[in-house]
């Protein structure tokens, strides 16, 4: 089961791949900014997340613009799909990536957050309650076929002090990679 809109999110504390943003490790309530965070089940081999990486890094410089954290959770497993990897979570992050990536090797974050798919993303407001859950934008393969921007527009419209419109999609991309 996922998070439903109006829980609280529980949290976390994961081994971070980009340590020059948050450190060797982070938790949600370190990923927090002042008017909530953005936090993306994601991973290093997903096609959709590879189309959306620049997009991804966007949204958490806007983000951070906001006073909203942002993080990506990798919590593929490393065995069976060895590109996403700790080791290879710091190689893509010494790529250049604007947010911390944490590491759930362990799959117990996934797991209570109920995260089904990469990209999968979670608005939360400054209280850490799920505002939106669901997807970037609606075409994650394709940037130049996107047509809509639920994460964005439910971004605005929580920093406005408004109910997003939308406030759950399906997220479109991979299944994450149970043990």
């Amino acid at each position: 089961m996922s998070l439903d809109i109006g829980d609280k999110a529980p949290e976390f504390h994961l081994q971070n791949a980009n340590s020059s943003i948050g450190g060797e490790h982070s938790t949600l309530s370190a990923s927090m900014g002042n008017n909530g965070c953005v936090v993306v089940f994601e991973c290093n081999h997903c096609p959709y997340v590879i189309a959306s990486i620049d997009r991804m890094n966007n949204m958490a410089e806007y983000c951070d613009v906001n006073g909203i954290g942002f993080v990506g959770i990798n919590s593929n497993d490393p065995d069976n799909y060895p590109v996403d990897s700790f080791e290879n979570m710091v190689k893509r992050a010494e790529k250049g990536m604007p947010y911390a990536y944490l590491h759930d090797g362990t799959q117990e974050v996934a797991t209570a957050w109920g995260a089904q798919r990469t990209p999968e993303f979670f608005l939360l407001n400054a209280d850490g309650v799920v505002t939106y859950h669901g997807r970037m934008d609606d075409n994650p393969r394709d940037p130049t076929q996107v047509t809509t921007s639920e994460l964005k527009d439910a971004i605005d419209a929580m920093l406005a002090g408004s109910t997003p419109a939308i406030q759950s999609t399906d997220s479109i991309g991979c299944s994450v990679k149970w043990k």
